[in-house]
């Protein structure tokens, strides 16, 4: 490394290190609950708690609240430190050193290291491992990552070195100007190595688990609850107020609202959708409504025919009353979709696509003339299976959709439902036609969304692009936010013209919170809002 130099970001952040003020932040006049106890709707069951196996929402919420990165978020969304206190880049930015924090330990008192985050990288991008979230790593361009995932290195290659205890070096292959923003995902946070090594796949159960953040597991009941209870050993356990946590698992959406009504629930993860103008007049306190870092689609497996005629999904796409959907199906604000990447995404411009500029009627015009062009008509109509995940929101817009697809084509689909854990089995084996599906952002930037559909991204589609792969490559190149910004445009224009998903809505998020929750943002459009920063008032 030739004369590396602390970055403008690396300083600040190192002042604020010096005196944290994020965690929970409780104003002078606020009078605390005497129980700081919280209950929280997580919608689905977990798959997992295992940070390196993490791809899901219900997930990333319960391990973002016992596992902690190098960096983290502010209640706001800003980038801060976590583990690390501060960090250098390399003059050509290919090198990152990151300097960890005094005093840091894991739940059971032992020190957490910098060779516990070189572990937990290469645990990732091993194939052995199998985790979902192995392409992240070959996304952020950390050297051989894509190689070792694709079994042609061996893991020990990985560009990522303990240099000593509290010194943790990443080497990438190319200069990536959001590296770390990508850190604060959960499949980057380090996880204990002789628990693994002892006890396997179990290593999660509360009595085996050894976690770093300001919780730890105290009871995992499956399809019933998950208790965390503080962990007294976290860096910034001092400013922690919440001192037990439960996620409840339930999908039904009405069953949450229901016990959100009693005072039994203090947040939601949502509430059904036709319930939202009358909790709008009758609950306008406990109702918020965010921006959110979301996309939701529908995701064509593009190796199985007719989806492997892009007539065939872009007719599917052209056929949808997007407005229908977002005023009067949904109607909380979420925005109609004709690209991947949310406009609320930090410095992204949206580019004017084509097939958005047309009014409704000539998008169906167009939609019978792809498909007939496919050969599909009366005679012979396209015909698929829809596989959503249980939900009854999914439901409801599952019949919408295979209602609009026959009135405008003459589509004959057959709607299939599945529980959460089985839907993700399906998606990763690639056993669908069309499924129901969804991007929540890992941090705020447009690659977040654009690099999923990139040859090496998680991609269920199966779809590839030498067009799409080179813009995202070239994006990555670029010295300015504009010129990247660019390059961004031209991969939604690709994605458009290919369409191996169906972007339908851009995302709002909203819940129901109890008004004696304190600490919980209502402008960060990012998915996290951490249980560290909250607290119960009288």
């Amino acid at each position: 490394m030739q004369g590396s130099k602390l970055t403008v970001i690396a300083a600040a952040v190192a002042m604020l290190a010096a005196s944290p003020t994020w965690a929970a932040d409780v104003p002078d006049n606020v009078t605390l609950a005497k129980v700081q106890e919280i209950v929280r709707g997580n919608g689905d069951e977990v798959p997992t708690l295992d940070p390196s196996y993490s791809s899901d929402t219900s997930s990333a919420r319960v391990i973002a609240d016992m596992f902690e990165g190098l960096v983290t978020q502010s209640p706001d969304g800003e980038i801060i430190p976590a583990l690390a206190t501060h960090w250098e880049q390399s003059d050509d930015g290919r090198v990152f050193t990151f300097h960890l924090r005094d005093g840091i330990k894991w739940s059971n008192g032992e020190p957490i290291v910098a060779g516990d985050f070189e572990y937990s990288f290469k645990r990732v991008v091993d194939p052995k491992t199998g985790a979902p979230y192995a392409w992240y790593y070959s996304t952020a361009h950390i050297l051989n990552a894509d190689k070792i995932n694709e079994g042609k290195l061996p893991v020990e290659q990985l560009g990522v070195k303990a240099l000593d205890d509290k010194t943790l070096q990443v080497t990438l292959d190319k200069p990536v100007p959001y590296f770390v923003k990508m850190m604060v995902h959960e499949s980057t946070f380090p996880v204990y190595r002789p628990a693994i090594e002892a006890h396997g796949d179990a290593w999660t159960k509360p009595e085996n688990i050894v976690t770093s953040s300001a919780y730890k597991l105290a009871n995992w009941t499956l399809n019933e609850r998950i208790v965390l209870e503080r962990n007294p050993q976290y860096w910034n356990n001092d400013k922690t107020v919440v001192n037990k946590v439960t996620y409840l698992p339930i999908a039904d959406m009405t069953a949450e609202y229901n016990r959100f009504r009693t005072g039994e629930i203090h947040i939601t993860s949502s509430f059904p959708l036709e319930q939202y103008n009358a909790i709008k007049k009758q609950r306008p306190e406990e109702l918020l409504t965010m921006p959110s870092l979301g996309t939701y689609y529908y995701l064509f497996n593009v190796s199985k025919a007719p989806f492997d005629d892009p007539r065939v999904r872009k007719a599917l796409a052209y056929a949808i009353d997007r407005d229908v959907v977002t005023k009067v199906i949904l109607g909380q604000g979420q925005v109609p979709a004709y690209g991947v990447t949310p406009p609320s995404v930090d410095g992204f411009v949206p580019p004017k696509l084509a097939w958005g500029q047309l009014s409704q009627k000539e998008r169906n015009q167009k939609a019978k003339e792809l498909l007939a062009e496919a050969g599909f008509d009366k005679s012979n109509p396209l015909s698929f299976e829809l596989v959503y995940n249980t939900s009854e929101s999914h439901k409801k817009l599952a019949i919408v959709m295979s209602s609009m697809w026959n009135k405008t084509l003459g589509a004959k689909v057959n709607l299939a439902n599945q529980e959460w854990k089985t839907f993700l089995q399906k998606l990763g084996q690639k056993d669908f036609t069309v499924a129901r599906y969804a991007w929540v952002g890992d941090y705020n930037e447009a690659s977040t969304f654009l690099s999923y559909f990139e040859s090496t991204g998680m991609n269920y589609s199966r779809w590839s692009s030498d067009a799409y792969d080179e813009a995202m490559a070239k994006a990555i190149q670029s010295p300015s936010n504009d010129e990247r910004n660019k390059y961004y445009q031209q991969a939604e224009q690709v994605f458009s013209e290919e369409m191996p998903a169906i972007p339908l809505y851009h995302y709002t998020r909203s819940v129901l919170k109890s008004t004696k929750v304190g600490g919980y943002s209502a402008t960060n459009a990012a998915e996290a809002r951490y249980s560290r920063d909250l607290y119960l008032m009288q």
